[in-house]
């Protein structure tokens, strides 16, 4: 047992972050990470067709937020391209104001789906989906480089090979400093000094120059407003919970650590109504920035998330001029070696293919197909939570068996069922009895299997009836005590006749 002063002593020790060395490596992967957002935050709010300067306030209240609600240490949350597509059509329609009210309306409305515990239902995604998942975003975060070296000098090519050439070689000889951050001075500091013409930050659009202002949007308080703006914000909500809870259980892999999932999410829905409210266009978790954060850099604290907002608005507003600076070579090679480390290589092995089960791999096939056909990685996840259910369903409706023997006597018939008697499972169930040769007493004993649905007890209930038409009898036995609570609440109620 510890004495109370030595309690004492271990409550009002310093944070683990504060020490030396985490803290440098907390403030050194905060200001890696508001690097490389820049560039996908004015690259989204083109997306959602606002000024880049929404996108990159919506960066910044974001990180600030999260880091303090959210429910996963060291996660990044910004402005992203799934929230920028969902939003684009009422920016284009309707203008800022509207998009800025629909931020608000989808923040609390994720915050209310927080509540009532959203979150709970990440235990229904399957491992396949997952894989599938961060293969999909791997690759997205690949092809949205590829613009950037697109119809653009050769020297393009040659910075971004000597910035690759420096993430892999560097962590080799020190981890002190993180290698994408050396990298971007580097490069940097070598363009500007030879005079090389190469696509920069400053190209990509204009970069604030003063502080965001609150205020709330200008919009009639009316039922018109809210039926314009209700559709947007409901997908908004779930887009955005979507991605941050799959985001926040791929860091807890990676971390080895435990997350408040429930948290995470009303968390997400207070750092919307906070951006909201400081005219953002809205955002949720990067896994981007967050593998930047998390596996590049090795943060594992809040620090981290803090900071990448507060150097963001600090670069941007009071270093805009040398920001604009940084070749665009530099950031895209960091997040090629961000796609890189991303993709899961096992899954894709040809050992690991031939082991796993086909319908795993379907799957997993089927969300990285759809979410990089959309570009939309709920729509990918919806999919593939489909599919797995389907040929789960179908798997499992292969595995009901049914024998029958024959009294000795002659005069009765005993059908033993095992497996699970459910929708998929049960609909043939009709047609597995001999009604015609039967004899007149028949037993069908359940001990070895499970009623699930009701469409399991209208087989019954068929069964029943067409052995009464032929004047035979028949006996249910053996039901558990869920299956027998079950049947007798639904047994010929049903309605219908088979």
């Amino acid at each position: 047992m510890m004495s109370f002063p030595a309690v004492l002593r271990d409550r009002m020790s310093r944070p683990d972050w504060l020490s030396p060395r985490v803290l440098r490596t907390e403030v050194l992967a905060g200001l890696v990470v508001a690097l490389a957002l820049i560039p996908e935050a004015i690259s989204f709010s083109i997306i959602a067709g606002v000024d880049p300067r929404i996108g990159l306030f919506a960066s910044f209240t974001m990180a600030v937020t999260i880091s303090l609600t959210g429910g996963r240490r060291a996660m990044i949350s910004a402005a992203t391209g799934a929230i920028a597509l969902v939003l684009a059509p009422v920016a284009r329609q309707y203008g800022v104001d509207y998009l800025v009210a629909t931020v608000l309306l989808g923040g609390v409305l994720q915050a209310l789906l927080g509540m009532l515990g959203v979150a709970r239902l990440m235990r229904f995604l399957p491992r396949s989906v997952m894989v599938g998942f961060v293969n999909a975003l791997a690759i997205l975060i690949f092809t949205a480089q590829l613009p950037y070296l697109t119809d653009v000098p050769w020297s393009v090519y040659a910075l971004v090979a000597v910035g690759l050439a420096v993430m892999v070689g560097l962590p080799r000889l020190t981890t002190a400093i993180p290698a994408p951050l050396v990298a971007i001075v580097a490069l940097t500091v070598f363009t500007v000094a030879a005079g090389i013409a190469v696509p920069t930050v400053g190209d990509q659009g204009e970069l604030p120059s003063s502080l965001p202002v609150p205020g709330l949007p200008s919009v009639p308080p009316t039922l018109e407003t809210l039926r314009i703006i209700a559709p947007y914000a409901i997908a908004m909500a779930l887009v955005g919970l979507m991605e941050s809870l799959m985001t926040a259980k791929l860091v807890d892999d990676i971390t080895d650590e435990h997350s408040d999932k429930t948290r995470e999410s009303w968390g997400q829905g207070i750092a919307n109504i906070v951006t909201g409210f400081f005219g953002g266009m809205g955002g949720c978790a990067m896994i981007g920035q967050t593998m930047i954060n998390v596996r590049s850099s090795g943060a594992r604290t809040r620090l981290s998330t803090f900071l990448a907002g507060v150097f963001l608005l600090i670069l941007v507003v009071a270093l805009g001029s040398v920001v604009a600076m940084i070749p665009m070579a530099a950031l895209v090679g960091v997040m090629i070696m961000v796609s890189v480390g991303t993709f899961d290589w096992h899954s894709v092995h040809p050992r690991t293919l031939r082991m796993m089960p086909k319908s795993e791999t379907a799957v997993m096939l089927a969300t990285v197909v759809v979410t990089v056909a959309t570009h939309n990685l709920a729509i990918g996840v919806v999919v593939g939570v489909v599919v797995a259910t389907v040929l789960f369903a179908r798997r499992v409706a292969h595995l009901v068996n049914i024998d029958s023997v024959l009294d000795p006597d002659g005069g009765t018939k005993i059908y033993r069922v095992t497996g699970q008697l459910f929708f998929a499972s049960s609909n043939d169930l009709v047609f597995q009895f001999d009604y015609a040769d039967d004899p007149e007493n028949v037993i069908i004993d359940l001990s070895g299997a499970n009623i699930w649905d009701a469409s399991t007890v209208a087989a019954l209930d068929a069964i029943e009836t067409k052995y009464r038409q032929r004047g035979s009898s028949v006996s249910i036995t053996g039901m558990n005590e869920s299956s027998k609570q079950r049947h007798a609440a639904l047994a010929g109620r049903l309605g219908g006749e088979h």
